[in-house]
């Protein structure tokens, strides 16, 4: 940013219409992102339990993508600090890139280990993905923030629905080019890949984080003294924690989905449709969500995602020996993940001053993938000891603790202890927010 602003409505004006491009650009970078991730899971387990000739290790393949973007969300995050964002998402890209042609080769080689390293590397792709999200709420106003933030979530819909969906056309163009069996989809999935990192190299400027920090700094450095935002740790550490039992929750049932389909009797296309149902849930209606995180406030949002959760984990006990019922569950899973992750994505970023934002969003992305690789490890050897309706009962433990914690995460007037150093005094105008059921 070379101008200077004349005024604060001028200014105004700038940001927004940098936060208008920078909204498209990465909504059009998660159709894109959205389309790899959703092929990778709807064939991982199937494919990793097909090479390994086990299915208890079926797991391992979201568990390899999990751990993948948990080894690259810190990373990544410092990468977009000293670089921006358009630098950092597309490096994630093309890490997985790699990684998904790696995919590939193991299926051709038969090796377990290959795959599984593949895997992880692919979970690069699902960092830059939830990184999108952050980059989305540098540049946006309070009053916008969850909208914003929530319609590049609701962008990865189109990908990720359409992704599973092309797995019977993925295996004809496979088998065309003398493909591995299981492997023709990520023909798509290496086009969206590529694609992807030209858009954000290309299309990502002025860089949303860098502009942040610009204007950030030039309000500190101001005459006239600037209401800079306090830092909240105690909310933000709930934030994170909600984030991460709500993706742990989504990630356990998911992983498990293919394999306990499977076993009745279930086509690789009604796996296809149902696994594109569920990530419909969690990014179709982000949008909604995200409106109702700005006007009802963070907490009371990130409450009906957990009421969803559970609404998902009742009917998985109740219906699992039906497949439409699974369905249903997976639906509803996606929905509470959704409304749980918009809410709680926005509650961090209000909750952080800028010095410490991007160090807390990594920190962030790093729990919720480590979390979502102990469940989908853990949950192929709960389904084998006690079974898909087992599941369901253990991981409503996540559920159950966010909704006891909830008092800690609303927005209460600063921490005198653990002010950040761009943070006001606690006794300067407007260093308390009003706790209105968690803004």
């Amino acid at each position: 940013m070379s101008a200077e602003w004349v005024d604060d409505s001028q200014e105004a004006r700038e940001l927004a219409g940098i936060q208008r491009r920078t909204v498209w650009v990465l909504s059009v970078g998660q159709v894109l992102g959205g389309l790899g991730f959703g092929a990778t899971v709807s064939l991982g387990a199937v494919l990793a339990a097909d090479i390994a000739g086990d299915e208890s290790l079926s797991g391992l393949a979201a568990a390899g993508v999990t751990l993948g973007t948990a080894a690259l969300a810190v990373p990544l995050a410092a990468l977009a600090r000293r670089r921006g964002r358009r630098i950092s998402l597309a490096s994630g890209m093309a890490i997985a890139l790699v990684g998904v042609s790696l995919v590939v080769v193991a299926a051709a080689l038969r090796s377990f280990p290959l795959l599984l390293l593949a895997f992880g590397l692919v979970g690069a792709g699902q960092t830059a993905n939830l990184q999108s999200r952050f980059a989305a709420a540098d540049l946006a106003t309070d009053a916008t923030r969850g909208r914003d933030l929530s319609i590049v979530v609701w962008a990865t819909t189109i990908g990720a629905v359409l992704g599973p969906n092309l797995v019977q056309p993925g295996q004809a163009i496979g088998d065309a080019l003398g493909m591995p069996p299981l492997t023709g989809p990520y023909v798509f999935t290496i086009v969206a890949q590529a694609l992807s990192i030209v858009v954000y190299l290309g299309a990502l400027r002025p860089d949303p984080l860098l502009v942040a920090q610009t204007v950030a700094q030039r309000r500190r450095d101001r005459v006239v003294a600037q209401i800079v935002k306090p830092d909240r740790p105690t909310s933000a550490r709930y934030a994170i924690f909600a984030n991460a039992a709500a993706h742990g929750v989504m990630v356990s049932i998911m992983a498990m989905t293919p394999v306990h389909m499977l076993h009745h009797g279930a086509s690789l296309t009604i796996i296809g449709l149902t696994i594109s149902l569920h990530i419909a849930g969690m990014y179709a209606l982000s949008p909604v969500f995200g409106i109702l995180a700005d006007r009802v406030g963070r907490i009371p949002t990130i409450m009906v995602g957990q009421a969803l959760l559970a609404a998902s984990l009742v009917t998985v006990f109740f219906g699992a020996e039906s497949n439409t019922a699974v369905t249903v569950a997976l639906i509803l899973l996606g929905l509470g993940w959704s409304a749980a992750t918009v809410a709680g994505s926005a509650l961090l970023t209000e909750s952080s001053s800028e010095a410490r934002r991007t160090t807390r969003q990594g920190r962030n992305d790093l729990s919720m993938s480590l979390v979502g690789a102990i469940g989908a490890i853990t949950s192929g050897i709960v389904l084998g000891w006690i079974g898909f309706t087992g599941l369901a009962l253990v991981v409503g433990v996540a559920v159950i603790a966010t909704v006891l914690l909830a008092p800690y995460g609303r927005i209460r007037p600063v921490e005198p202890d653990a002010q950040a150093p761009d943070a006001q005094p606690s006794d300067a105008p407007g260093a308390t927010v009003d706790e209105d059921g968690g803004r």
